[in-house]
């Protein structure tokens, strides 16, 4: 109950604080709608598809390949380096709040933000005439443990190398960027030569969009993304761990400071 009130109370901190802003979640609404409009415009010109199926594939990569991974990744790097230079983190020292629930509290923030991208994605693809060719339950879960991986490899990110704002953008651009070219996220993994093709199997947002797109795009089952799914899965624990030895880390240092 303690961890659980903590944890919504810090979800509950960042969401007020991003509304108050506005402009964060102002691009984080325009970035998907922009990207998913590209790509299905251009898939169903350059494949010959209806507009339904251009929009059926172009959903899933756009969402877990692209609009989660600045929304949650670089929104998770941007609000641990605000806390910092805010000082808020010197005030986590003289209170109870555990790592746990701080990690928890930003996780929760940003699924709710990945949430709300997630129905504006699909919502616009529905207005094509695409529809979610398999079973949702499966689909939120890959979602759901993008959102973790994504906020985790951020956490590790912002408390180990960002110190200051414009550190956000180099971060994310020197990690990103090589990291959704070579997922698939913008151009299709299909394309790739063999060489590629076998470092990308090392790469989540490979296995994100993969696992997305045979669920939602082609109706797969679990048995048909199995590898891509438990990648993800153990993945997504991995950035829990690190993230919360992360947390314990940057607390060591900022008290010597």
């Amino acid at each position: 109950m303690k961890y659980w009130r903590e944890t919504l109370a810090v979800a509950q901190r960042i969401l007020i604080e991003l509304l108050r802003r506005r402009r964060s979640l102002v691009f984080w609404t325009i970035f998907p709608v922009s990207i998913l409009l590209i790509n299905g415009f251009i898939v169903a010109e350059r494949a010959q598809l209806s507009m339904a199926e251009a929009f059926e594939y172009a959903a899933p990569s756009t969402l877990v390949g692209a609009a989660l991974f600045f929304s949650c990744l670089g929104g998770s790097v941007a609000t641990v380096v605000a806390e910092r230079e805010q000082q808020t983190l010197k005030r986590l020292f003289i209170s109870p709040l555990s790592g746990t629930s701080y990690f928890l509290g930003i996780f929760v923030a940003h699924t709710c933000i990945g949430i709300g991208q997630t129905l504006l994605v699909y919502t616009i693809a529905a207005f094509w005439g695409a529809k979610f060719q398999g079973s949702i339950l499966l689909g939120g879960v890959i979602i759901l443990l993008s959102i973790i991986s994504y906020v985790g490899v951020g956490f590790v990110l912002g408390t180990q190398f960002a110190r200051r704002t414009e550190d956000v953008n180099a971060l994310v651009a020197a990690f990103g960027v090589p990291l959704l070219i070579l997922g698939g996220a913008f151009v299709p993994s299909f394309v790739f030569p063999k060489t590629l093709l076998n470092i990308a199997k090392f790469n989540p947002v490979y296995h994100m969009v993969k696992a997305l797109s045979g669920v939602s795009d082609e109706g797969k089952k679990f048995a048909d993304i199995e590898l891509h799914f438990w990648f993800l899965y153990v993945f997504a624990i991995l950035m829990v761990v690190a993230g919360w030895l992360s947390y314990r880390r940057m607390l060591s240092v900022e008290r010597r400071l």
